[in-house]
């Protein structure tokens, strides 16, 4: 092949350029390898070129992609991997470099190698190259091996092109020096490029990591709330994945990316983040008088001792008398009755399962003036004030203090997300995460927005968070409702302005529901849903 005049240099030197433009926007390793690989050809105008990339254990070159013009060979890339094509070893069975196979030869003495006549050099190996060409009935003669070389000139894969076509005869002639320097210059800046690309994956890989590392902290102190953090991510991506194929009139325009779809899942698995600063007591509360343990126990005592003190007045009263009456032993026993019945009905209360009345709310009133008389004969009240509170909550198991300590957990939330400097591809994370608890009649919190003042993602992530909690059956305050009883809860939201209805239409007409139940939920609780008796359903 004759050198290159300034012209053809030139047009070489805008392809090198071309290419460095295109390797910084492909996300696609694939395609970023395809691109390489035709880039080089284009370059040498060879009629063939295979590339190799370094496995994970830097033992062996995997084939990756091969083109050949003249017998119309593409695989790997854009078009489907071969599979009988090998990988070439680096080392031998004794640990020695590989020096006999041409790319191996390149890769690990990282030196290109030039060959014009294939079937006349001894140093190297072709067997496997010479069964190709008797099998192809095609034959390589011209090489061009050049080891990919990142920055820190360590190897991340080999390029090889295979018989130069001279642009005026067209013919198969030598690579040449020029063809070697600008291809160096090519494998060099795409080692930099996918050594980059590894490089971001690493560090998304890391990040979610180390997301995932906050929610092991979570499930350390609460592996109830651990799983709560693992599922609504998978049920908000099935919901958008729904939402995304839908053409209703609401969402028709709704799409996601792979970069979109990265975004709302990191939203998703950070929604709750900042119940790792809510205390352990407070999230793990199963029964009104919870705290590090039930203090049922220590007002079962006081019942005790109560119990204890009226028999022995009743004793010390029969003693003095001189005789038992009868009316006496009567009045004792309904004492006795109403302390066991009392001692009964605050066990009772304590669950917290059931909405409390308000004369069950007075009866604990009355119940807490009784006293008792402690080991140092001091009387005290059989509930204080703290017990009282926490025994009259109208329903649930948390005060109205505990639950604005949980409630401030999505506040901590959006404070931890909103000091992450977020690239611009994530910058929408701490909005996703930080609106699953506001409403679409902007009665929500922390700042009360209404549905129109919410992306789309965040109201998905709403819906996710409630159906998750409403099915869930290993929360320590309640047992894990049915597909039907969630969705009844669900649809009743979507009639008084809590979630979405229009999203609430494709969760349940896309059976988003079912597609989550069959993975998470407990096989007991997936009943047979009438979607006709569903609220808020339109047909």
């Amino acid at each position: 092949m004759s050198e290159l005049n300034h012209e053809q240099i030139a047009q070489r030197l805008q392809h090198l350029t071309e290419l460095s433009v295109a390797l910084n926007g492909l996300e696609d390793t694939e395609a970023l390898l395809e691109r390489i690989l035709k880039t080089a050809k284009n370059l040498t105008k060879a009629d063939g070129g295979t590339l190799y990339r370094l496995n994970k254990d830097k033992t062996h070159l995997e084939f990756d992609i091969a083109i050949n013009d003249t017998l119309q060979l593409h695989v790997g890339g854009s078009h489907p991997h071969a599979k009988d094509m090998r990988s070439i070893a680096l080392f031998d069975e004794h640990g020695n470099q590989n020096l006999h196979a041409v790319v191996a030869y390149a890769a690990n003495l990282k030196q290109s190698v030039r060959i014009s006549n294939v079937y006349e050099a001894d140093l190297f190996n072709f067997s496997e190259m010479r069964r190709f060409d008797e099998l192809n009935h095609y034959r390589c003669q011209s090489l061009l091996t050049v080891p990919m070389l990142n920055h820190e000139a360590e190897l991340i894969g080999v390029l090889q092109l295979i018989n130069a076509i001279d642009a005026e005869s067209n013919q198969i002639t030598s690579f040449n020096e020029t063809d070697q320097r600008f291809i160096e210059a090519l494998a060099s800046q795409a080692a930099i490029a996918l050594s980059n690309q590894e490089l971001i994956f690493q560090l998304e890989n890391l990040f979610e990591s180390l997301v995932n590392l906050i929610n092991i902290g979570i499930d350390e102190k609460s592996p109830n709330t651990g799983r709560h953090c693992q599922h609504v991510p998978e049920l908000t991506m099935m919901l958008a994945d729904a939402v995304h194929r839908s053409e209703v009139k609401p969402f028709q325009h709704f799409r996601m990316t792979e970069r979109d779809r990265r975004e709302l899942w990191m939203a998703g698995l950070l929604h709750d983040c900042g119940k790792i600063t809510t205390p352990v007591h407070v999230i793990e509360k199963s029964t009104k008088l919870e705290t590090i343990f039930d203090r049922i126990h220590l007002i079962d005592a006081r019942f005790e001792i109560l119990r204890r003190d009226v028999e022995i007045t009743h004793l010390k009263n029969a003693a003095q008398s001189g005789h038992d009456h009868a009316q006496a032993q009567v009045a004792l026993q309904a004492e006795l009755a109403q302390i066991e019945s009392d001692r009964a009905f605050l066990k009772h209360a304590n669950i917290g399962a059931e909405r409390m009345s308000d004369d069950d709310q007075q009866r604990v009133q009355q119940i807490a003036q009784r006293c008792w008389i402690d080991s140092d004969g001091m009387q005290h009240h059989l509930l204080n004030a703290e017990e009282t509170e926490n025994l009259t909550i109208k329903g649930g198991t948390l005060t109205s203090e505990e639950r604005k300590i949980i409630n401030n957990h999505i506040a901590v939330t959006i404070r931890m997300l909103e000091a992450l400097p977020w690239p611009k591809h994530l910058k929408n994370v701490p909005e996703y995460a930080g609106g699953h608890h506001e409403r679409m009649d902007g009665k929500g919190y922390p700042r009360g927005l209404r549905g129109d003042q919410m992306s789309v993602q965040a109201r998905i992530m709403a819906i996710a968070d409630i159906f998750e909690a409403l099915s869930a059956k290993d929360r320590p305050y309640k047992t894990g409702k049915t597909l039907t009883e969630s969705l009844d809860i669900l649809g009743k939201f979507a009639l008084n302005g809590h979630i979405d209805p229009d999203l609430f239409q494709v969760f349940v007409k896309e059976k988003v529901y079912l597609q989550y139940a069959q993975k998470f939920m407990d096989s007991a609780q997936i009943d047979d849903v009438d979607e006709s008796k569903i609220p808020g359903l339109q047909n």
